[in-house]
C-alpha cells in the first residue's frame, strides 16, 4: 500500500456551517461534529431538568434521545449515515427473529462484518481518500452497543445462572428491547457521535430514573451498609461536567497552539529525515506523539461531559463522601501521562472500548482467549496497515517490558529514592516506547511507516528482542498471588480490571 492519495475533501453532511469553518480555518467536518456535541451538551441539561423520569414516561425520553441522535447523523454525514441506520435495522431483526442460542454469533458476524466492508472501501478503494466526513467512528461505537447488547442478551436467556460471572449477572438482559429502547440505546444523541459504549441495563435506568439510586445500592450492599441510598436527594453532576469542561478547553487550547505546529507527518519528512541528527529525530517525534493526545482528550472528555450532563454516568460515592460520575468514562489522562508500563497505559487509555473486548471477546471465547481478543482488537480498528505494525510492534515490546520488569524491579524495591529512579527511568522508556508503537497507526501508510523505523534505525524493536531472548528464563520468580486471577494477560488489548478503574496502577506493573 503506497502513500495516501490527496483526495479533495467533499462531505455529504450538512454545509450550514461552511462560513463557521471558513472563517475559522477548520475543516467542516470537525465544525459540524462540534457543534453537535456542543448543542447535545444544552440538550443534555434540558433532557435531566425538563424530560426526567418525573415529569415524562420513559417512552418519552427514548423517543427524543433516538429522534436528537439520528438528527446528528444526518447533519454530520447526510446519506452516509444510512450506513449506520441500516446495521442497526439489520441486527434489531436478528434479536428477535434469530434462535437466541445463536444470536450473539449473529450479531457478531453482521456488525464486524459490515464495519470491516467499510473500512476496506476506504482504503483500498478509496485508497485512504475520504470522499465524505468519516462516519466511521460513529460506526464502530454502534458496532460496540449491538454487540455487547447482543451477548447480555444471550447471557441472559441462553445460560443458567451459574455459568456467569459476578458481572455478567448484573449485565444479562432477560427480555429482548422494543424497537424504540433499541434505535435509543445504539443511536441516543449523548453518545452516537464519539461514544462511549455502556452496558444495555445501566442505560436503561438511566432512562427509567433508576441509575442513581441503583449504583447507591449496589454500592452499600458490596460495603456491607444498609439503608439510606434511597433516603438522600440524587446528587447533581455540575462540578464534573464543570470540570470536565474545563480539561476540555484546556485540550483545545493545548491543539490549537502546541499540536497544530507539530504534525505527525514531519516525522517522515524526507529532509527532516535526511538532515537531522537521530537524537533531534527521536525528540521530535517523542513531543509530536504528546501532541496528538489532546484531540482524543478533547473528544472523549467532552463526550463524558455531555452524559454526566443529562445525569448518566453515575459511578457511586468515592472516599471522601463526594459523588464521582465516571462510569463511562473512556480515559485516565494522570493515569496515562504518569504510566510506568505498557499496561498501565492501556488499563486507563480507551477504556470502555477495553471493557467491550473483554465482555464480548476474552469473558466469551473458550480458548485461545488472548489471540482472538488481539484480532478483534485490530479488526475493530479497521484495516489501515499501520494499525497492524501498531499492533505487531506492541508484542516484543510488552515481552520484554514483562523480562524487565520481572528481572530487576525487586533491586530497586529497598528504598524510596531508589523506587523513585526506578520508576523514572520506566515512565521515560514506557513514554518512548508508547511513541514508537503508535506512530505506525497515525502515519497509516506502509511507505511512511517503513520511512519511520529506517529512520529510527529499528531500535525499539532490536532491544525489545534482545532483551526478551536474553532475560526469558533469567528473571526473578514470581510470588503466587489471588489478587490478578482474573486479569487478562498484560499484553493484552484489555484488561479484565480496566472496568471503572480510575487511577494510577503504575506500582503494579
Amino acid at each position: 500500500m503506497g502513500e495516501p492519495a490527496q483526495t479533495p475533501f467533499k462531505t455529504t453532511g450538512s454545509q450550514w456551517l461552511m462560513p463557521v469553518s471558513e472563517y475559522l480555518g477548520f475543516p467542516l467536518d470537525q465544525v459540524n461534529f462540534l457543534a453537535c456535541q456542543l448543542f447535545a451538551l444544552t440538550a443534555a441539561f434540558c433532557f435531566r431538568l425538563y424530560l426526567s423520569p418525573a415529569h415524562v414516561s420513559p417512552l418519552v425520553r427514548h423517543f427524543v434521545a433516538a429522534l436528537l441522535g439520528i438528527s446528528f447523523l444526518v447533519f454530520c454525514f447526510g446519506w452516509y449515515s444510512s450506513h449506520i441506520l441500516a446495521v442497526v435495522v439489520a441486527n434489531y431483526l436478528i434479536i428477535i427473529k434469530a434462535d437466541l442460542n445463536n444470536v450473539h454469533r449473529y450479531s457478531m458476524v453482521i456488525s464486524m462484518g459490515y464495519l470491516t466492508a467499510c473500512q476496506v472501501s476506504r482504503v483500498f478503494i478509496f485508497n485512504y481518500g475520504i470522499l465524505s466526513t468519516d462516519f466511521s467512528g460513529p460506526l464502530m461505537i454502534v458496532t460496540q452497543k449491538l454487540t455487547t447488547l447482543a451477548f447480555q442478551l444471550h447471557d441472559g436467556m441462553c445460560k443458567k445462572t451459574e455459568q456467569l460471572t459476578q458481572e455478567q449477572k448484573l449485565m444479562a438482559i432477560n427480555v429482548r428491547p422494543s424497537f424504540i429502547e433499541y434505535l435509543s440505546y445504539n443511536l441516543n444523541f449523548l453518545s452516537v457521535l464519539v461514544g462511549p459504549c455502556s452496558n444495555y441495563k445501566e442505560y436503561i435506568d438511566f432512562i427509567e430514573g433508576r441509575h442513581i439510586s441503583t449504583r447507591l445500592k449496589q454500592q452499600h450492599a458490596s460495603s456491607n451498609r444498609q439503608n439510606g441510598y434511597n433516603k438522600t436527594q440524587d446528587p447533581s453532576p455540575l462540578n464534573a461536567v464543570c470540570h470536565k469542561l474545563v480539561v476540555c478547553a484546556g485540550c483545545m487550547l493545548f491543539f490549537l497552539t502546541i499540536t497544530r505546529s507539530l504534525p505527525i507527518k514531519y516525522n517522515v519528512d524526507p529532509d527532516f529525515v535526511s538532515q537531522a541528527s537521530f537524537l533531534t529525530r527521536l525528540t521530535y517525534a517523542f513531543f509530536s506523539i504528546q501532541a496528538a493526545r489532546p484531540k482524543f482528550y478533547f473528544a472523549w472528555t467532552l463526550a463524558d461531559a455531555v452524559n454526566n450532563a443529562a445525569g448518566y454516568g453515575f459511578l457511586g460515592m468515592d472516599e471522601h463522601g463526594k459523588p464521582s460520575w465516571d462510569l463511562i468514562s473512556n480515559l485516565n489522562i494522570i493515569g496515562i501521562e504518569t504510566a510506568t508500563s505498557f499496561k498501565t497505559f492501556i488499563d486507563n487509555w480507551n477504556i470502555q472500548t477495553g471493557i467491550w473486548l473483554k465482555t464480548v471477546c476474552y469473558d466469551q471465547a473458550p480458548k485461545h482467549r488472548l489471540a482472538l481478543t488481539f484480532i478483534l482488537s485490530a479488526l475493530w480498528h479497521g484495516v489501515y496497515p499501520g494499525y497492524y505494525f501498531t499492533f505487531l510492534t506492541a508484542i516484543p515490546i510488552t515481552i520484554a517490558a514483562r523480562a524487565i520488569r520481572r528481572s530487576i524491579r525487586h533491586y530497586f524495591l529497598g528504598s524510596r529514592v531508589m523506587k523513585l529512579g526506578y520508576d523514572i527511568l520506566t515512565w521515560a522508556a514506557t513514554q518512548l516506547a508508547i511513541c514508537y508503537t503508535v506512530m505506525p497507526f497515525l502515519l497509516l501508510a506502509v511507505n511512511y511507516t517503513i520511512v519511520y523505523y529506517r529512520s529510527m534505525y529499528f531500535h525499539v524493536h532490536i532491544i525489545s528482542i534482545l532483551a526478551a531472548v536474553a532475560l526469558h528464563r533469567k528473571h526473578k520468580p514470581r510470588e503466587p498471588t489471588t489478587t490478578k486471577t482474573s486479569s487478562v494477560s498484560s499484553s493484552a488489548p484489555c484488561s479484565a480490571q480496566c472496568q471503572h478503574v480510575h487511577s494510577n496502577n503504575n506500582d503494579k506493573d
